[in-house]
């Protein structure tokens, strides 16, 4: 399913989010991340060493909250995630992707490039983007 464009609008515009995972027991283990649309999804980055990514490596099913400051608009993706990170990209591939997704999520471009791509190199990040199979919420 694609990104409905009223979804990637409010993506956009809005970039605080709360992300639904499964623990392996079952539970769900929710995490605050900051996002921004990237192709079909909505994407945010994280370290390889968080509970976060280990659930989803495990099981990709997820939700994600992407909501106003004021919490009073929201959408919610509801759908799977792709894991863009050393172990399943190119690094050229996961150096753009990581670019990528500061810019949705920052609204700007990075004053330092290479001082960036070192930094995420440095902390092991990957790039998660949430590609919904459902979307609901009062943005659309």
């Amino acid at each position: 399913m694609s990104l409905d464009p009223k979804v990637r609008e409010f993506a956009a515009e809005n970039h605080k989010a709360v992300l639904s995972t499964f623990r392996r027991d079952g539970a769900t283990q929710m995490s605050i991340v900051t996002t921004g649309p990237y192709k079909d999804g909505v994407a945010f980055s994280t370290t390889l060493d968080r509970a976060k990514l280990r659930n989803l490596e495990r099981d990709p099913r997820c939700s994600l909250l992407v909501s106003k400051d004021s919490w009073w608009g929201y959408v919610v993706l509801e759908g799977r995630a792709l894991i863009i990170s050393s172990k399943t990209a190119s690094p050229d591939e996961l150096r753009d992707a990581m670019r990528d997704v500061y810019r949705s999520a920052a609204g700007k471009e990075h004053p330092d490039w290479d001082e960036y791509d070192e930094a995420m190199r440095a902390e092991n990040r990957a790039t998660v983007v949430v590609i919904p199979d459902k979307m609901y919420g009062t943005a659309l």
